[in-house]
Formats: structure tokens, C-alpha cells, sequence
């Protein structure tokens, strides 16, 4: 009964719920890296269905769906779809990744260093706009 006593006082300690400020801090954290990755989805999903719509490649919507946009990305740029499967190999994905956002600047009749610019960090976010909006 001792035992027993003993367990139920170590999982009540092990179990309560606190108020604890680093609870709170890590909530919103985790709550704005959520709502980042969702911005930065929708804002990489438009730029795609723009790009689609200007090359008049045909279902613009694959844009939306997780893995579609890539067999998106690889119809704009004129690549054969099967390097879908080189795109699931470590590091070969990246120089494959490059070599097709080249070829969607060049189908969007801008220079293929563009491409080349999805390397760096920050600016590979304004590429895909660039790409969209510009004329």
C-alpha cells in the first residue's frame, strides 16, 4: 500500500500541469513557424500556378498539391518526368532542383542564372516571384 501510495505521489508530481513560461514561449514559437511555413507554401504555390499560366502549361492547380508541383515544375521546364526519381536521391536533388528552375526561367524567356539563384538562402525566395510577376 506504501508502494502504491508512493507511485501515485511521483506520477502526480510527474503529471501536473504548471504554468510554466517556457510552455507559453514554446507555443508561440512553434505557432508562428506554423503560420511562416503556411505563407511561405501559399506564396510559393502562386508563384508556381502564375509560372504554369504563362507558359500555358496545362493544369496549372498541380501547384497546390505537395508533390504534383514538382511533375509541375519538371512539365514547365521541359524535362522528362522521370527525373522525378532522380529528385527522391540525396544530393543528386539539388543539382536535379537547379537544373530545372534554370529551365523554368528559360521558359519564361529570362537568363537561366536564375536559376542558378535558387542557391542562395534568402534570394530563393524572391526567384519564384520574380518569375511569376515579371514581365
Amino acid at each position: 500500500m506504501v508502494m502504491l501510495s508512493c507511485v501515485l505521489i511521483f506520477a502526480n508530481g510527474a503529471f501536473a500541469q504548471e504554468d510554466s513560461p517556457r510552455l507559453g514561449a514554446s507555443a508561440g514559437v512553434l505557432s508562428f513557424i506554423i503560420i511562416l511555413g503556411l505563407v511561405c507554401y501559399v506564396y510559393m504555390a502562386l508563384a508556381v500556378q502564375t509560372i504554369a499560366r504563362k507558359t500555358d502549361t496545362p493544369n496549372d492547380w498541380l501547384a497546390w498539391i505537395p508533390l504534383a508541383n514538382l511533375f509541375l515544375l519538371l512539365r514547365i521546364s521541359r524535362k522528362p518526368l522521370w527525373w522525378f526519381v532522380r529528385l527522391l536521391i540525396p544530393f543528386v536533388n539539388i543539382v536535379i532542383l537547379i537544373l530545372m528552375w534554370i529551365g523554368v526561367a528559360e521558359a519564361r524567356g529570362k537568363p537561366n542564372w536564375w536559376g542558378l539563384l535558387m542557391l542562395v538562402p534568402v534570394v530563393s525566395l524572391i526567384v519564384p516571384g520574380y518569375l511569376a510577376w515579371s514581365d
